[in-house]
C-alpha cells in the first residue's frame, strides 16, 4: 500500500493534514484531509489500477507541495506513550489481547484525525508500552484518553507520557495528573527506537 501524509499550519495557526493512499486489494485510491485532532473528510476513487494510482499519488504530492504542505521529520514530532499497568511481569494472554486491541483502536482513531502513528509496542516488567509518533502531543494525549475509554480498554490502568523525539529518557507523565510517581518506561536504560 502506498501512503503519503503531509501537514501545514493554516492561516488560523491550526495544524492541518492531508493524506492519500492506494489500497491494491480493493483498487481504491483515497484522499483524506482535516484539522489535526478532528474527524477528517475522505474521498475515494474506485477501480483504480496500480499505474493509475501512481499518477494520482504524484499529482496529490505535487498539489500538496504547491499548497505548502510537507512531511514532518521525526524531530518535529513527539513520542506519546500509552502505558498499561499489568498484574504479571511478563504479561498474560489477556494482556496480549489488550496490546492487539489497543494498537488497532489507536491506529484507526489516530489515522482519521491526523494524530500520528503507532510505531511499536513492548512488554516490560509489569507494563505494556504503546509508542505513538505524534505531530501534536497535547492532542494525541487527548485522543488516547478518548479512544481507549470509548473502547473500554482498562482505562483505570492507563498512564500516558510524552517525550521529545530525540530523548525518551525525558518522558513526563501527562495522564493521570497529578502524577503519583515518576513515569517510567520500565527499561534499565533508554535504547533508541
Amino acid at each position: 500500500m502506498s501512503f503519503l501524509r503531509v501537514y501545514k499550519k493554516n492561516d488560523d495557526g491550526a495544524l492541518v493534514f492531508r493524506e492519500a493512499w492506494f489500497d491494491e486489494d480493493y483498487g481504491q485510491f483515497v484522499v483524506n484531509h482535516g484539522t489535526v485532532g478532528h474527524q477528517s473528510t475522505a474521498q475515494d476513487s474506485k477501480n483504480v489500477t496500480t499505474e493509475g494510482a501512481e499518477s494520482l499519488m504524484d499529482a496529490f504530492a505535487a498539489q500538496c507541495t504547491q499548497d505548502g504542505y510537507a512531511e514532518l521529520t521525526p524531530g518535529e514530532q513527539s513520542w506519546v506513550v500509552a502505558q498499561y499497568a499489568l498484574k504479571t511481569a511478563a504479561g498474560s494472554e489477556r494482556d496480549r489481547y489488550l496490546e492487539d486491541k489497543a494498537k488497532r483502536t489507536i491506529t484507526e482513531y489516530f489515522a482519521w484525525r491526523g494524530l500520528g502513528t503507532v510505531e511499536k509496542t513492548e512488554f516490560v516488567p509489569h507494563k505494556l508500552n504503546i509508542y505513538v509518533m505524534a505531530p501534536d502531543a497535547a492532542k494525541a494525549v487527548a485522543g488516547l484518553k478518548v479512544c481507549l475509554r470509548e473502547a473500554k480498554l482498562d482505562y483505570t490502568k492507563l498512564s500516558i507520557g510524552v517525550a521529545p523525539h530525540d530523548n525518551l529518557a525525558a518522558v513526563k507523565q501527562k495522564h493521570p495528573l497529578p502524577a503519583k510517581a515518576a513515569f517510567s518506561l520500565g527499561w534499565p536504560r533508554y535504547p533508541a527506537l
